[in-house]
């Protein structure tokens, strides 16, 4: 799996001009799914995710995970994120998983989120078009991957 997580003051996802989901402070995590992922690596994303502290503390340093400032999570599925472009200019996504795996992985990563924040999750729709609106706060951007677990 691989995320980026992006610290927002606010993000929205829409589709078809009508508003799906919005939060507050909190994070944007974009979600790619690849063929080999399991649910141990959702486990493994979610309690990165959950306990990343780049949130301020009272003397302005990065010391707060998410839950801590009460802050909200919006997770919208992007297969483009396993996109591999060694060659020509037209990329593949051989390695991203197709929706009979992805849904579950997709759908069990959320549930697993929502657990660790202690509240529910938003999110997109997987597989829709979404148009995706955000104010990054920092700006704070960070990818992670399971297949490289530094």
């Amino acid at each position: 799996m691989r995320a980026v997580i992006q610290r927002v003051s606010t993000a929205s996802v829409s589709i078809h001009g009508d508003m799906r989901s919005a939060i507050g402070n909190g994070f944007l995590v974009l979600l790619g799914i690849e063929t080999e992922d399991t649910r141990e690596d959702a486990e493994w994303l979610c309690g990165k995710i959950a306990q990343l502290r780049v949130f301020s503390d009272e003397q302005g340093l990065m010391n707060k995970d998410v839950k801590e400032v009460n802050g909200d999570i919006l997770v919208v599925s992007q297969f483009t994120l396993h996109a591999s472009y060694k060659k020509g200019n037209r990329p593949s996504f051989i390695k991203a998983a197709r929706p009979e795996q992805a849904i579950p992985l997709y759908e069990y990563f959320v549930a697993c989120l929502s657990e660790k924040l202690g509240k529910p999750v938003a999110t997109g729709i997987f597989g829709a078009d979404m148009q995706v609106a955000l104010v990054n706060d920092g700006p704070v951007t960070i990818i992670m991957d399971t297949r490289n677990r530094e």
